[in-house]
């Protein structure tokens, strides 16, 4: 459609002075050649043109290199057609909220289980120092413990605790300091002290130190069942964001388009349907196999810092057609006008007309979805990693943890999407540099290439409808007349 054309003229500097020529009278079309064709038939189904464009697109490039850039509907809102895809479109829409519910209560879930395993890890560090080799880091350690040790399980004696005796009206004034102190029972009995402050003190220390072994104990065995635990949850939430998906992108596919709605041809209480359809092929020049041909001078093998250029040939299908049900589905007779174009562009104009299609409603992918899933878990992952960082200490010269495994593809994944969006920044704030003279010579064979292939698949497809075309015998086939490029290459040079 138009809107390709302008993406085109926009980020290539080729096309954009072309578009300017035209916008000032002159009698140049932007594309390098342009055809179009009306086939209009009620009795004949619409898929059967489609298919054939399909089918030689792929034939003359790699299906691999065939895209569907757009594909819209508008159905008149009194069609039978209308109301079932609709309804269609309610239940994705119901599904994909329910499995979305589930998404969210599970990443609630992770996200609590990392806040606590956070509590565990640092509660854990105070374990770790009081064990330490640095009698100052281990100093440090146990009074953590110990201070934690009064604050949630000596308190619970309540005008019994250690606090209170050593503040109450008893005024054990020492009673604080000296359990502070005291390591073991036997440092107890050293101490200056009178006898009832050692009798509270001694079952105190010895009920701390059997607090601090089991503590440490239940505390490590549940720090690795909510490890585990997270790990569970963080594979629920990837099967459950795979599962909705689906029915996000059907919800999304099964939407009227909004511009579409507006055509004259839709009635409301006619039966009708407009569709808008477009295909894209690229082939990249294969330098060196042109070099083989005679087609490329030999100087060619040996630039090595060319840009890839590759011919480019758009085929836009507008039906406006009569859905009749025939069994289960619909079938559409009516009326199709094919636009046939071509254009020659290099890696980095290529790149930034696909952003731009992205960005418009050419594009049907759901970028929500993305940050929905892959990355939140991505952001999960910078958690799990901090969590995980002792672990992968002692486990360095072993093999990998299969937890921090699950993740790791995150890692280079992300690494190449960063370089990528960086790399994408740059072109769009510079744009595609200028051509030298090798690279314009490139794009001048791209172009004739494209518009040899572009008639092609506009001529074939009129002789097998039995359209008026032009006639050709076994001595001679007709080719499109041979532009400036195609007489400086010597392509499509006619048989004689």
């Amino acid at each position: 459609m138009a809107e390709i054309d302008d993406f085109i003229a926009k980020v290539s500097p080729y096309y954009k002075a072309r578009k300017e020529k035209k916008d000032k009278g002159a009698d140049v079309s932007v594309p390098g050649v342009e055809f179009s064709l009306t086939y209009d038939s009620t009795t004949e189904t619409l898929e059967p043109i489609y298919f054939w464009m399909l089918d030689e697109m792929n034939k003359r490039f790699k299906p691999k290199n065939v895209e569907k850039i757009m594909d819209n509907f508008a159905s008149s809102p009194g069609s039978g057609h209308f109301s079932e895809l609709q309804g269609k479109a309610s239940q994705m829409q119901q599904e994909a909220s329910r499995i979305l519910g589930t998404v969210n209560n599970i990443l609630k879930g992770a996200l609590n289980l990392i806040y606590d395993l956070k509590e565990f890890k640092i509660r854990l560090s105070h374990y770790d120092a009081a064990k330490s080799s640095d009698a100052n880091v281990k100093e440090a350690g146990n009074l953590a413990l110990k201070q934690i040790w009064m604050d949630k399980v000596d308190i619970q004696r309540g005008q019994g605790s250690l606090n209170a005796l050593s503040s109450g009206n008893l005024q054990f004034v020492t009673l604080r300091d000296a359990f502070m102190i005291a390591n073991s029972v036997s440092d107890i009995k050293k101490m200056d002290l009178n006898d009832r402050v050692k009798r509270i003190l001694e079952p105190r220390v010895q009920e701390f130190l059997e607090w601090k072994l089991r503590s440490e104990q239940e505390l490590r065995k549940r720090f690795e069942i909510e490890k585990i635990y997270l790990k569970s949850q963080v594979e629920a939430l990837k099967l459950n964001a795979r599962w909705a998906k689906p029915y996000l992108r059907a919800a999304q596919q099964l939407m009227q388009n909004e511009r579409m709605s507006g055509n004259p041809a839709l009635v409301t209480a006619f039966n009708t349907i407009m569709l808008d359809l477009s295909l894209m092929g690229k082939s990249e020049l294969d330098i060196k196999d042109y070099v083989i041909q005679k087609r490329l001078p030999r100087e060619f093998r040996k630039f090595n810092n060319l840009r890839k250029y590759s011919q480019i040939v758009i085929i836009d299908l507008s039906f406006r057609g009569i859905p009749s049900k025939v069994g289960q589905h619909y079938t559409f007779g009516g009326r199709a006008e094919i636009n046939f174009r071509s254009y020659a562009l290099n890696e980095e104009e290529l790149t930034l007309v696909k952003e731009k299609m992205k960005e418009s409603d050419l594009s049907t992918a759901l970028g929500f979805i993305q940050g929905m899933t892959d990355d939140s878990l991505a952001q999960l992952k910078l958690d799990i990693d901090e969590l995980l960082e002792e672990d992968k200490k002692e486990k360095k010269e072993q093999v990998s943890d299969p937890f921090t495994a699950m993740f790791s593809f995150f890692k280079s994944d992300k690494n190449d999407k960063d370089a990528e969006k960086e790399k994408l920044k740059k072109l769009k704030e510079k744009g595609p540099k200028k051509e030298n003279y090798a690279e314009s010579y490139l794009r001048a064979l791209a172009d004739a290439e494209a518009k040899s292939t572009c008639y092609g698949i506009y001529d074939i497809y009129k002789k097998g409808v039995g359209m008026a075309a032009f006639p050709y015998s076994d001595d001679y086939e007709t080719k499109i007349p041979r532009t400036f490029g195609e007489r400086l290459f010597k392509l499509n040079e006619p048989k004689r």
